[in-house]
């Protein structure tokens, strides 16, 4: 391709040597002859600095925010933002040849996304799924390593959706990638709104900032699905032109709302409520969030152009998402249940949901806090865990290079000093023996923050930490 051609959106007015494109990076590690190397000053190191070698490295041009000397040197006025529109260019704007639908919010993502997708595939829609757990390209499973991937992963996965014949594509959107551009220039038909609390300010420092990097996207949609039962929903789409589609469990007000909820064991039924329909849900997924979750990804599949019925119907027959609320099998007369909460919010709402269905049976929680992350909310999570919880066995989830000891004790400090059953181990192997090893018929044992992943970051790097290979290996079950 052409350099001429990968710019031909951007009006760029000043003069440049046209070369023949062999790829796009953003890593001058990565450079290679004939490349457009993209200067982003990052937290660590500024791509500018890199610039002039970049160029004697055989970088056919750089992209930059100020003059950096270097040979064949375009100026745009934001990198990270040109960034994601090379790489949509690059790629052929794959975006615009499928119907994009993103979810965002600080919890329920991923259950939404999984949702959606086993929705399209049960009306027969061939869809592409981008997201925490895995991408996927039609049936066919990737690797995922950001909620929202850099933006010429996000493109070369896109690519291959058109490629491979699908016409949807639902994607996880996170704040992060909103804030640095990773989807700048999308399009999505459908953008669905989750809720908002307190997560990710080691990034954002402020709440507002957060809110302000989510209402990014939906400042790039047509349709916008609200719940607004979330006190911020209606912040997503202010001064924006999107139609907006509200869902709601407890007011009339809006377009559809969810009546009559039934929690089992073993799931959730409610009546989904609209003007002249009335559909019944049976979903087998456990928790009061599953309500929120169904809803909003049927609602969004409607105002993709799902009809009513079917994607009532749909609901039916959804799996899992794993790591979400996830029973283990181990044979015993109690619960395992394996969830990725990993915030204030998402530890309450999940110990809220087991309470309801544990019966005369304990909950027993264990837990931690990811290091080098917002510190502010391991007191809030103690609190939270002690007060919802019968048993509470504090532990690491990813201490990554802070001291697993200290995560700890920020944790202690939003528990009563003089409470029982409070249980501190800093390995989570051991932690999780303990909470088995107490564990008694009819209660629910509770794994929370690690949800899908398969590792633990330790301050030496990543190690292999499968907790259902753990569970099987304590109980001596054979997998």
């Amino acid at each position: 391709m052409l350099l001429s051609k990968l710019l031909e959106r951007f009006g760029v007015h000043q003069a440049y040597r046209d070369e023949e494109i062999t790829c796009i990076t953003d890593n001058s590690k990565n450079i290679v002859p004939g490349c457009v190397f993209v200067c982003i000053r990052g937290a660590r190191f500024d791509g500018h600095t890199a610039a002039v070698a970049a160029a004697a490295q055989g970088a056919a041009a750089v992209i930059a925010e100020r003059d950096t000397g270097a040979e064949n040197q375009i100026l745009v006025p934001n990198t990270r933002e040109a960034y994601g529109l090379l790489c949509q260019a690059f790629y052929g704007y794959p975006a615009e040849k499928l119907t994009m639908i993103g979810i965002t919010g600080t919890n329920g993502k991923t259950t939404t996304a999984f949702l959606i997708k086993q929705i399209l595939d049960s009306c027969g829609i061939k869809s592409g799924l981008i997201g925490t757990v895995k991408n996927m390209v039609g049936s066919q499973e990737c690797p995922a390593h950001l909620t929202t991937p850099d933006p010429l992963e996000l493109n070369r996965l896109l690519a291959e959706m058109v490629g491979a014949g699908c016409t949807h594509c639902v994607m996880e959107v996170s704040s992060q990638a909103l804030d640095q551009g990773r989807v700048k220039g999308i399009r999505f038909s459908v953008a669905g709104f989750t809720n908002l609390t307190q997560d990710h300010l080691d990034y954002h420092k402020t709440f507002e900032a957060y809110r302000s990097a989510k209402h990014k996207l939906f400042e790039q949609a047509e349709t916008a699905v609200l719940n607004i039962d979330d006190p911020n929903a209606m912040e997503m789409v202010r001064g924006t032109a999107c139609k907006v589609i509200t869902l709601s469990t407890k007011s009339d007000t809006a377009d559809y709302t969810a009546k009559n909820i039934t929690h089992r064991t073993q799931g959730v039924s409610y009546e989904l409520v609209t003007t002249g329909q009335i559909g019944r849900v049976r979903i087998g997924i456990p928790g009061g969030f599953t309500v929120y979750n169904s809803m909003l990804a049927a609602v969004c599949c409607m105002a993709a152009g799902i009809p009513f019925e079917r994607a009532v119907a749909a609901l039916g027959t959804a799996g899992g998402v794993p790591g979400r609320i996830e029973v283990v099998p181990t044979g015993t007369d109690y619960t395992v249940i394996i969830d990725y909460a990993h915030s204030p919010d998402g530890l309450e709402n999940i110990l809220r949901s087991l309470r309801e269905i544990c019966g005369a049976g304990r909950l027993i929680t264990v837990f931690g806090c990811g290091g080098d992350r917002d510190k502010t909310k391991r007191p809030k999570m103690g609190k939270i865990a002690q007060e919802l919880s019968d048993i509470c066995v504090v532990t690491s989830d990813n201490p990554r290079s802070e001291d697993p000891g200290q995560i700890i004790r920020d944790i202690l400090a939003g528990m009563r000093e003089d409470a029982e059953h409070v249980i501190v181990e800093p390995d989570r192997t051991r932690a999780i023996a303990r909470a088995l090893g107490m564990a008694q018929a009819g209660d629910i044992v509770l794994l929370a923050g690690k949800g899908h992943e398969t590792y633990q970051i330790l301050g030496t790097g990543k190690i292999h930490f499968d907790e259902r290979e753990k569970i099987r290996e304590i109980l001596k079950i054979e997998s």
